[in-house]
Formats: C-alpha cells, sequence, structure tokens
C-alpha cells in the first residue's frame, strides 16, 4: 500500500552561493539563531549578519541568472548586523525591508539598490512584520502597517506611506540614463522621512517579540475621538503575555487634555523668568544631532506572569484575531486578541514553531474534484500548523478547538515558512481568493515543498 503524501515539491534552492550563508554544515538553516528567512510566493531571501541572498523558484527558469547578493552598509565601530528581514510587496513592486541591530531600517530594491534608510529607534530590531485588518465593528477602514518590534518597544510605519515613496523612488529610477548613478549615501535620503508612531510598551519588562493585531475601540471617555486605536500583544521574560491599546497621539486622555492646557503655559512663564536671569551663551555651529521618535501613549490592558514561563514566539492569524504563543515550558497558546484570554492550550512542543493556513476540510470530494469549480474563500477552514522539530513532525489542528486533522514527517534541518502579507490583498474578489499556505524547506537537502490545502 502506497504511502498518502500529504506534501507537493515546490522546488529546490540548492546552489553554490548558499555556502556564504553556513550551507557546508549540517542543521545550518534550523540551528543557526542568524540565518533570517522571508519568503513571497516563488522568491525566497535568506541573511545572515552582513549577507542577503534572494532566490527566484519559479519553474522552468534558469535559478543561476537570478541570485541577487545584497551586502548592507554596516556600522563596523558598532558591530552592527542584519538583526530582521521581510519582503513588501505592492501591486506593481516588491521590495526587501531589513532591520538591523542598531534600529535601522533598510529598504531594498530586487536589484539590490538601497531605496530608504532611517533611524526608527537605537535599539536592535527583533522583528519585521507585515499585517492587514479589515473592516472592524464600526470602523469601515482598511488598516495595513509595517510593525516593527524592538526590546520594550512597538513602532508602526503606515503602509500607504511606504508605497508612495516606492512609488516615488521607481518614477524617479526609470526617469534617469540608464548610466546616471546616485550617490550611495544620498540613497534613502532623497525622498524624506517616513512618518511613524513609536510606543514604550516595557511596563511588565522588555519584550522577545511583539504585533499589532489591529484596530480597537477608543475608551469609553473618548468615544468621539477620530484618531485611531491599536491592539498590541507582547511577549517576553517577565510576562508570558500582555496587551495595550495604543493611541496615534502622544497624550490624548482626559487627563492628557487638561495637562496639555496648564504644562505649557507653565512651562512658559519659567522660561521666560529664567531668561531675564541668565543670558543665553554663544550659539554653538556644531550641528544639532536628530532627536529620538516622541512616545505616543500606550495603555496596559492585560498581563500574564507565570513564572519560569517565558514566552519565546508570537504568530498572528490572518485577521489578527488569533495569536500563538510558543513558551519555554514548551507549550503552545492559542490568544483571543478580541477578548484577551487564552482559549486553548497544547503541552510538549518544546522549540515549536506555528504558522496559521487554511485547508478544505469536510467538503463534498465530488464538487471540490470538479474542474469547473473554483473555490472561495467560505470553503477553506482555518487551521494550525505546528512544527515539533524534537518530535520531527508537523501537526494540522483545525481551529478553534477542532481536531488534529495531519501529522506529517519532517527531517531535521527543516523550516515551515509563510508567504508574507501583500498589501491591498483584501480587496480581491471571492473568486479569485488565495488561500493561506505553509511551505516547508529542508535546508540540508535544499528541497522546498507546500503542505497540500486538502487532506484528499
Amino acid at each position: 500500500m502506497a504511502t498518502r503524501s500529504h506534501t507537493t515539491e515546490f522546488g529546490s534552492i540548492a546552489c553554490d552561493d548558499l555556502t556564504e550563508l553556513g550551507s557546508v554544515k549540517e542543521g545550518w538553516l534550523s540551528d543557526n539563531p542568524h540565518i533570517l528567512t522571508a519568503f513571497d510566493t516563488h522568491s525566497l531571501a535568506l541573511a545572515n549578519r552582513s549577507l542577503v541572498l534572494i532566490l527566484d523558484l519559479s519553474h522552468g527558469t534558469d535559478p543561476a541568472s537570478l541570485r541577487v547578493k545584497i551586502r548592507p552598509t554596516l556600522s563596523p565601530i558598532e558591530a552592527e548586523y542584519v538583526s530582521a528581514i521581510e519582503w513588501l510587496v505592492f501591486d506593481d513592486f516588491r521590495v526587501i525591508a531589513l532591520g538591523t541591530s542598531c534600529g535601522y531600517l533598510l529598504i531594498y530594491s530586487l536589484q539590490g539598490d538601497l531605496i530608504h534608510k532611517q533611524i526608527v529607534y537605537p535599539a536592535r530590531i527583533l522583528r519585521l512584520r507585515v499585517h492587514g485588518t479589515k473592516k472592524v465593528i464600526t470602523l469601515d477602514t482598511l488598516s495595513e502597517e509595517i510593525c516593527v518590534a524592538m526590546p520594550g518597544l512597538i513602532a508602526r510605519f503606515d503602509g500607504s506611506e511606504i508605497q508612495s515613496m516606492l512609488q516615488r523612488w521607481f518614477q524617479e529610477t526609470s526617469s534617469q540614463f540608464w548610466d546616471q548613478k546616485r550617490d550611495a549615501d544620498d540613497c534613502g535620503s532623497s525622498h524624506g522621512r517616513l512618518p511613524y508612531q513609536l510606543w514604550n510598551v516595557n511596563k511588565y519588562g522588555s519584550c522577545a517579540d511583539a504585533a499589532i493585531t489591529g484596530i480597537m475601540p477608543p475608551p469609553l471617555m473618548e468615544q468621539q475621538s477620530s484618531q485611531r486605536y491599536y491592539c498590541a500583544v507582547t511577549i517576553g521574560d517577565d510576562a508570558a503575555i500582555s496587551a495595550f491599546r495604543l493611541s496615534e497621539d502622544h497624550g490624548r486622555s482626559l487627563v492628557g487634555a487638561i495637562l496639555s492646557k496648564v504644562v505649557p503655559a507653565t512651562f512658559s512663564t519659567i522660561a521666560s523668568f529664567s531668561k531675564m536671569i541668565w543670558r543665553s551663551e554663544q550659539k554653538s555651529t556644531k550641528k544639532r544631532e536628530a532627536k529620538p521618535q516622541p512616545f505616543a501613549r500606550a495603555s496596559p490592558l492585560m498581563c500574564l506572569k507565570d513564572y519560569p514561563r517565558k514566552g519565546e514566539k508570537l504568530t498572528l492569524s490572518p485577521s489578527g484575531t488569533l495569536a500563538a504563543i510558543t513558551d519555554s515550558l514548551g507549550r503552545i497558546l492559542l490568544l483571543d486578541t478580541r477578548a484577551l484570554v487564552v482559549v486553548r492550550l497544547w503541552k510538549g512542543y518544546r522549540e515549536a514553531n506555528c504558522l496559521f493556513m487554511e485547508m478544505l476540510v469536510n467538503k463534498d470530494t465530488a464538487t471540490s474534484s470538479s474542474n469547473y469549480y473554483e473555490h472561495v474563500k467560505s470553503d477553506y477552514c482555518l487551521c494550525l500548523a505546528i512544527h515539533a522539530p524534537r518530535k520531527g513532525i508537523i501537526e494540522v489542528w483545525q481551529m478553534r478547538t477542532g481536531p488534529r486533522l495531519l501529522v506529517i514527517p519532517c527531517t531535521r534541518g527543516s523550516k515551515i515558512l509563510q508567504p508574507t502579507y501583500r498589501f491591498g490583498s483584501s480587496s480581491m474578489s471571492a473568486s479569485s481568493y488565495v488561500p493561506l499556505e505553509v511551505f516547508l524547506l529542508n535546508g540540508d537537502s535544499g528541497q522546498f515543498s507546500v503542505l497540500n490545502r486538502s487532506l484528499n
């Protein structure tokens, strides 16, 4: 009896360029914490501390001609290195975003040109996460952002601002002659500084990862406020899970409104009085350094402290309503990000990795197998893929409280990946819906495969 396979071969990443990333050593992909990966449909980006390698996995093409190497300009004095990587995918173009240990956000084209460079905060960037939230409750808006997670900090870049900047850059680049090249030091600064919000979320200790889960209603005292509020979930050593309400403004609250009127008037009076006593000294000709971005207001909502439990990894569902969190006790917690309660718990999964996916479950086989039938979003069921490297398996569980659907064996040195969020994907019609898939990459053999959507 033939063994049923639940994966389909997708391609291979085997090439000589992988030796610069340490592929000659067994388990290089899964065991080395400095090897970072980002996947987008047919392109894979791999990075170590100082090198980014982009591979095209399209069928029927020559992989030797579709490799791009990017060597970011990093500070040797501060021992700066690449600490995060993610794709930014729009309708007309794709770029690579890098985060560094010194807090810089770098955006590169697929030709290796530096498009934008900006300091977020002088701290190590832990994670770059692209996420989009559809219409929420009474808010008839779409929120798409890049969330930057740092120890105790969260930053948010609006997707539309980045798209506008990239459009200007590509238009300017296409209008230049082929032999005109811009100075590398000027790249990323000609289109201005990207606006963003920054929040301090270290009330319960420094975080190991953080994510903005979506838009949430304002507090009861600020129902008439026109500004947006976001919900953020953080994990860390001191607090396994914590949640915050993030405000766009720096002090828009009932108390803050009062202080905003009183404090400036008081400060102005003190400053005027001090000038009468102390004369200002001669002005310095030294150029002022850029001041750090001021923090916006973050209000704590919940905190789960359960020593010695420590939060390790955080994964969001496509809608942001669920979060899978792995901890140091080998457990996986499923968090409802709206109610902020843990709704499910798995035990015995040390060093696990989780990704959400969508599968065809309990569908009519005859209808599903028809060549004329196109699956729509309602045909798919949300599931959670759990990669347990110590067990050498991948389990697929139906959400939220469904059974285990699949157990897929995998070899050591494997890693599960997922295509990044595509900006504007929520506007797609139901008939053209593309389900969320999970891919399996074997670093030792280079084989790339996709988990099948159907159980049959």
